[in-house]
This record gives C-alpha cells, sequence and structure tokens, in this order.
C-alpha cells in the first residue's frame, strides 16, 4: 500500500511528463482544488519517489520551459501505480457486494 499522495502523483505522470505545478494542477483538476497537494508536500514526495526510482528527471522537449524539472514515471513506478490500481479497483468491487456502493457507480 502506498500513500494516496504518492498515488496521485503516479497517476498524474501515467500519461505524459510534467513539472510540478503540472502535476498540482492535474491533481486539482481530478478531486478539486482543495484536495491538490502543498508545494512542499508535492517536492518532498517527488524527492522520496526519485529516491524509491519511481520517478525520474524528464528532459523538457517541444514548448515546454527549459527552466522548469520536468518527471516521468520509472517502469517501477507503472508498475507500482498498476498494482495500486488493481488493488483499490477490488476495494470497489467488495463495497459493491456489500452494498456500500451501487452496481455500475464510478465513484
Amino acid at each position: 500500500m502506498i500513500t494516496t499522495l504518492t498515488y496521485h502523483i503516479l497517476m498524474a505522470l501515467a500519461d505524459e511528463a510534467r513539472h510540478g505545478y503540472g502535476i498540482i494542477k492535474e491533481i486539482e483538476a481530478r478531486l478539486g482544488e482543495s484536495a491538490a497537494p502543498s508545494t512542499a508536500a508535492l517536492y518532498l514526495a517527488l524527492h522520496r519517489m526519485e529516491e524509491d526510482e519511481l520517478v525520474e528527471e524528464a528532459p523538457a522537449c517541444g514548448d515546454a520551459d527549459p527552466r522548469r524539472r520536468y518527471y516521468r514515471l520509472t517502469r517501477a513506478g507503472r508498475a507500482l501505480a498498476v498494482k495500486e490500481s488493481a488493488r483499490l479497483a477490488e476495494l470497489v468491487r467488495i463495497a459493491r457486494r456489500k452494498k456500500l456502493l451501487p452496481r455500475g457507480a464510478d465513484a
């Protein structure tokens, strides 16, 4: 099991490399402004995730701002995101069986 913030960072990086502010905005778009992590919490988590080899620095490409540091998932990071997503999906299946969620509910 991983922290909620780690999972949301992995999700934010699942489809493309992003810089810190881009990660925060992606999380905000999914969960709302009040759920977005602070800048300090984000960068502490990213530092730990780099040490754990879940994310790595990505080169800026295209019209990306070269002054920003971009992050992308490593193979281990993607594998962890897949594993955690499967674990959460199983919890949702159990909640449905226990009639805590209606069948077909997305959330």
